[in-house]
């Protein structure tokens, strides 16, 4: 398929970064919010993190619809939808006035996040596609930029008196609004066709690929490592190194960072050296950057550790959505939603584990995993030589 001319494609991708941008601002907006909500129900800490698993199960089912809805309608109709579902539910946190109310509203919001998170990747590997050209890392940088903006946004109302209501109801409206307004510059996709299904298999249905589910498992795999430096690295310098509260937050602002510094540059290095190289040596970066958060007792190498880390995980997911995606344009969105949707659990489940092991060992020691991990990915990165073909070298999507 055809999708046109040069205007038209720098129109798609200034679209694909509007909705990046506008899932990370939503999501983030909810997460400055959750103090407030907090209190306002008045509930417990454990609470509220048995209320969160209604919004990750709402997410992965989220992620697993809108794949399919892809692959039928196109991402030129999935994807704004999916912005107006995820934008206009997320002013129910605000004004749910009780915990079943509030759980009611988190497993919506998380089903139009998961909505919108598999068929915004989704329309970036069309856009992809159609450049021939890795672009899918930057997409994945402007996700980090939505969560700063939804910070300043939360600060500034805050700061003048805005209700959680008040605040998540304004950007809820903003949010339908930029949803609808980039669509226009949205690619129409390419919806499956039912003839083709049914040549592909004579029983009707598409067998998954073996190398879909290794895709998936290292995006679980990764996801869980990205999932856990959210969640531990502050607490790390702080509990482990003794770090005052302020130089604690350096750590996971060091991670972010980088994260999102390797992530405006990992296109123009996939490019050049491939995603198998962009996966195996970022991996095994992020392999030495966790040892040393381990095992070193400085905070100054701490801090060096927690940013290599995010550094050579920065790249890694961006290359295994890409693929997910380039492996069957007619299943491209089932593809991604089952690699992204695998690796959302991971990412849910890399705090918990981490929470678990220390246990059995201290905090520091627990990041070995990581390491382990890490090390897994960076083996089994070959899974993204296609069969007979580098996706780098391609100067079109192939046709049959």
């Amino acid at each position: 398929m055809v999708f046109g001319m040069a205007p038209s494609l720098s129109a798609a991708r200034v679209a694909t970064f509007v909705y990046f941008v506008l899932n990370g601002t939503l999501l983030g907006m909810w997460v400055v919010q959750i103090p407030a909500v907090e209190e306002r129900v008045g509930i417990s800490h454990a609470t509220l993190g048995g209320l969160l698993v209604l919004l990750g199960g709402g997410a992965f089912l989220g992620m697993q619809v809108s794949g399919r809805l892809v692959d039928r309608l196109g991402t030129g109709v999935v994807v704004p939808a999916a912005g107006v579902l995820c934008s206009a539910t997320l002013a129910l946190p605000g004004l749910a006035p009780e915990p079943w109310t509030l759980g009611a509203a988190l497993l919506i919001f998380g089903f139009g996040n998961g909505c919108l998170d598999v068929s915004m990747n989704a329309h970036a590997v069309h856009v992809e596609k159609a450049y021939a050209r890795p672009v899918m890392s930057a997409f994945h940088a402007t996700f980090s930029v939505g969560g700063v903006l939804a910070a300043l946004l939360g600060a500034g109302a805050a700061g003048v008196g805005m209700t959680t209501a008040a605040t998540l109801g304004t950007v809820a409206v903003l949010g339908v609004v930029t949803a609808l307004v980039a669509a226009r510059g949205l690619l129409p996709g390419a919806p499956v066709d039912d003839a083709e299904v049914h040549a592909a298999s004579p029983v009707g249905k598409r067998a998954v690929p073996a190398r879909i589910w290794v895709l998936a498992g290292l995006a679980l795999v990764i996801m869980l490592c990205e999932g856990a430096a959210n969640d531990w690295s502050a607490l790390h310098l702080k509990s482990v190194l003794g770090a005052p509260e302020a130089t604690a937050a350096l750590g996971y602002g060091a991670f972010a960072a980088a994260m999102t510094v390797g992530r405006l540059l990992a296109d123009r290095l996939t490019a050049r050296f491939g995603p198998m190289a962009v996966l195996r040596y970022g991996s095994a970066m992020a392999a030495v950057g966790i040892t040393i958060v381990a095992l070193l007792p400085w905070v100054w190498a701490a801090l060096a550790g927690w940013a290599l880390f995010g550094l050579g995980l920065s790249g890694c997911v961006p290359q295994l959505f890409s693929a997910a995606g380039h492996a069957d344009p007619a299943a491209a969105g089932a593809n991604v939603s089952r690699v992204a949707g695998l690796g959302y659990l991971g990412m849910l489940a890399g705090p918990a584990v981490i929470g678990w092991l220390t246990h059995l060992v201290p905090l520091n020691q627990t990041f070995l995993l990581m390491t382990l991990l890490c090390a897994v990915a960076a083996v089994a990165a070959g899974v993204l030589r296609a069969p007979g073909q580098d996706r780098t070298r391609e100067a079109a999507p192939s046709t049959p």
